[in-house]
């Protein structure tokens, strides 16, 4: 069996890699970095000799690039999806870089879509795979100064809400799921202007585990933890200003504010 996994080079990709690995399941590992992705392979190569592993440097804010991506691997007849890329921005929405953010738009969203899509259509045909979209906890609400992160993680997660119902009431026997984590220990902190998070956070390791493992039985949104849990569940109840006024405050505190 093969794996692709999009944001491969470090994170939950990274150990999603290493997972399935163990597994015995062969691997497509895409990212910008070539050289995180060649420690990588080696690494895996080391610890699970049997196992293939194919690295592929790929910018995915390009849509001509999540297409070329598709036509390279299709070949493979790829059993697992992993769409995990992407990235978070921080600041106020009138403040923040539009170019940063149409990128952000572009690998969140832009990126998931082509690629589950077009995999999808190969999955339905042979009757068989598997999808994994990473979206967030943010995905069941709105955030501020992190606006636009949280928007992307929304399309994400109700992308993939509607898709599994189509393949339900089709009898498919395709399985899509949506992963939801909070704050996992990885790169995404640096990488959105934060200095730290708000809540504990998970290890990636725990997260990408706990999330293959409820990916194999069928389960639609995944949320490791149980205060992401908690944190999804009062997101429904709580009333719409007092939720965003919350949400901003533990913002804030990512930033230092008290």
């Amino acid at each position: 069996m093969i794996a692709l996994i999009t944001g491969a080079s470090s994170g939950i990709g990274r150990e999603l890699a290493k997972n399935m690995a163990s597994r015995g399941v062969h691997l497509i590992l895409v990212a910008r970095r070539t050289e995180r992705l060649l420690q990588l392979k080696k690494e895996i190569q080391f610890n699970c000799p049997a196992v293939k592993v194919k690295t592929i440097t790929a910018d995915l804010s390009k849509e001509s690039q999540c297409i070329e991506l598709y036509e390279k691997t299709k070949i493979y007849n790829v059993d697992f999806l992993f769409n995990n890329a992407g990235f978070g921005l921080y600041g106020d929405f009138i403040h923040t870089e539009l170019s940063d953010e149409l990128n952000m738009i572009n690998v969140n969203i832009k990126a998931v879509h082509i690629l589950t899509k077009l995999f999808l259509r190969d999955f339905s045909a042979r009757g068989f795979g598997y999808i994994m979209n990473t979206a967030s906890v943010a995905g069941f609400m709105a955030g501020p100064l992190f606006a636009t992160y949280y928007a992307t993680k929304n399309y994400v997660l109700q992308l993939t809400k509607a898709i599994y119902e189509e393949l339900r009431s089709s009898g498919s026997n395709v399985v899509i799921s949506a992963l939801c984590p909070g704050p996992v220990d990885t790169e995404f902190n640096e990488v959105a202007g934060i200095k730290k998070f708000a809540m504990p956070s998970a290890s990636d390791a725990y997260v990408a585990d706990y999330a293959i493992e409820r990916m194999l039985c069928g389960d639609l949104v995944i949320i490791p933890g149980v205060t992401t849990k908690a944190a999804a569940a009062g997101s429904r109840f709580a009333p719409t200003k007092l939720l965003l006024r919350t949400v901003r405050n533990i913002q804030e505190q990512k930033n230092g504010k008290e």
